[in-house]
């Protein structure tokens, strides 16, 4: 994807069904229920190759966006261990 690096390909991918796939699936499909609804024609029975092609890009939207998300964190948790392994003194554990 355009908006990832390379590096983030070492993780390992998200769940085709999560929780951000679903959701903007979803929404991609009320979307063009509305679409059809605002425009008077039947919600349900008109343009289910749009309903599809909607719910489809939502889907795929989703995941990216799931899958930029754990890059996200893992670049930062990756970033704070490096922090943490170079000042060992301000993070030794209690009770030691």
């Amino acid at each position: 994807m355009a908006f990832l690096p390379d590096e983030s390909r070492s993780l390992p991918p998200p769940p085709l069904l999560n929780k951000g796939s679903v959701w903007l699936g979803l929404v991609g499909w009320l979307s063009a229920l509305a679409d059809n609804a605002f425009n008077q024609r039947p919600v349900l029975r008109a343009g289910v190759h749009r309903q599809i092609l909607f719910a489809t890009v939502g889907c795929f939207i989703g995941y990216q966006l799931v899958k930029r998300t754990e890059y996200m964190h893992a670049k930062v948790d990756r970033e704070l261990f490096e922090y943490m392994r170079h000042h060992p003194v301000d993070f030794h554990r209690a009770g030691t």
